[in-house]
Formats: C-alpha cells, structure tokens, sequence
C-alpha cells in the first residue's frame, strides 16, 4: 500500500461513536463518513441525532444515555442487527461536570460527572470488546480524554479526576487485548472552540471572580500556539489512529491540544 493511501482507514470500516450528535462526537461522525465507514451514533439529544442522520446519507442511530447500562444494550442490539459486528468504538461520551472548591462541590455533580465519563467507558467497552476481537479490520478502541487527563485542573476535580481515570483504563485495554489484535488508545484534546469551551470559560470566571473575556485571554495565553483547537483537529487524530498508518500506535494518551502548558 502506498504510504499516502496508509494514512486514511481503510473504506467500510463499522464504527460506533458515543456523544455524536454535537461538537467533537459529531465531528468524528462526519470525518469517518467522509472516508466511506459505516457509522453508528448514540446520544442522549433526539434531535441532534436525527439532524445528522438527515445531513449524512446511511448513518443510523440510537438515542441513549451513555450512563446507563440498559440504553447501552439498546445501542448494542440495534448495532449488531444492523452492522453484524464492529471495526471501532469511539468511547466518546462525556461532561464538563461542577466547577468549584473541592469542598463545595455537589455529591450528586460529582457522581453525575463519573457516571457519564468513566462508568460509560466501561459499559460500552465490556460491550464492544467481543465484536473487537472477532474484527479483521486492525480493530480500534479509542477513548476520548482530555488535557486535564495529564495535568491538574484546580476548580474542576471531577472533571479531571474522571479524564486521568480514562487514561488508566486505556493503557490497562491496551496490555489485555493486544494479543487479540486489538489497538487501544486515548485522544486527549485541549482547549476546544465552541460552545462547550464557552460554558466552560464563563463559568470559571465566575468562581474567579474575573470577566469572561479575561478568562478566555489567560486560556490562550497558557497554550503555546497562542490558539485554541477545533473539533475538526481531534476527528483528524481520531481518523489516523483508525489508518493503516497507525498499526503499531497501541497504548499512547495523545493530546491534541496545541501544546496547553498547564491549567
């Protein structure tokens, strides 16, 4: 194979991602429609859901809460009816969570925000690491973590705490489903343009005490491209990791992120 044509997942390549009704989820949707994959999204958004299935000829979908196991089922049985088995799991599904002192922070929040990123990663892979083995498409298990997956986040230690969880469970499926030809990595994006990094932004500077504009200057100013990333950046890494180019790319937390110093 040409080592230009490496660099694109290979065309028909059955793949499910979580959370892909909106921002990066929906990113990655459309990046592996475009290179001829056939794709599966789940999310708890109906309607983000069917505006992309209008928009992308041939993606089906199920609408699911990623924190419960029974509408993880629900994705699985709907999946396998229709695909009859799986190339690549984008454990995508994740919030922002609470932002406070650690002392302040809601148990509810708390438990809300390991739910939907951690406990999530764990039923859609128990699922999908069947159908992964019997793949013979170089299947790919990725999972979505975050720059805060590598350093500290003061004000946001649920957030963080579940991201740095993600990137253990990653290298632990790495060791365990290497010999059955299973590559498994984590995606750790930085600060991201949107709607979401808004939410973020505003509701940091109001812990702070500071205005939103000055929040978002001193965001950029910790990144040493001086730039936020977009969602098209991540669904890029997402696509080279699933690409013959990337066969002996196994077990890496790869942040995409334009090289954010510290948070």
């Amino acid at each position: 194979m040409p080592l230009a044509d490496s660099l694109r997942p290979r065309p028909g390549l059955r793949v499910l991602v979580t959370a892909g009704a909106n921002g990066i989820g929906q990113a990655i949707c459309r990046a592996f429609h475009e290179v001829g994959a056939k794709v599966h999204v789940c999310d708890i958004d109906r309607r983000g859901l069917e505006r992309l299935a209008s928009s992308l000829h041939g993606v089906e979908y199920t609408v699911a809460d990623a924190a419960l196991p029974a509408d993880v089922d629900r994705v699985f049985d709907a999946l396998e009816g229709s695909l009859g088995g799986l190339d690549v799991l984008v454990n995508n599904a994740g919030v922002a969570g609470p932002t406070g002192a650690i002392d302040t922070i809601d148990l509810q929040a708390w438990e809300h925000t390991i739910a939907v990123n951690l406990n999530s990663q764990y039923y859609f892979a128990r699922r999908a690491v069947p159908l992964l083995k019997r793949s013979e498409a170089d299947p790919v298990l990725l999972t979505m973590g975050s720059v805060a997956s590598r350093l500290g986040y003061p004000l946001r230690s649920a957030y963080a705490s579940s991201k740095w969880a993600i990137v253990g469970l990653m290298k632990s499926l790495a060791i365990e489903l290497g010999s059955h030809g299973v590559r498994v990595n984590a995606i750790l994006p930085g600060a991201v343009e949107g709607a979401r990094m808004n939410a973020v932004i505003a509701a940091r500077a109001v812990a702070l005490g500071i205005d939103e504009e000055e929040m978002r200057e001193r965001y950029v100013s910790r990144i040493s491209l001086r730039r936020m990333v977009s969602i098209d950046d991540v669904a890029a890494m997402a696509l080279f990791l699933c690409s013959p180019a990337a066969r002996n790319v196994s077990g890496q937390a790869i942040s995409v992120d334009a090289n954010l110093e510290y948070l």
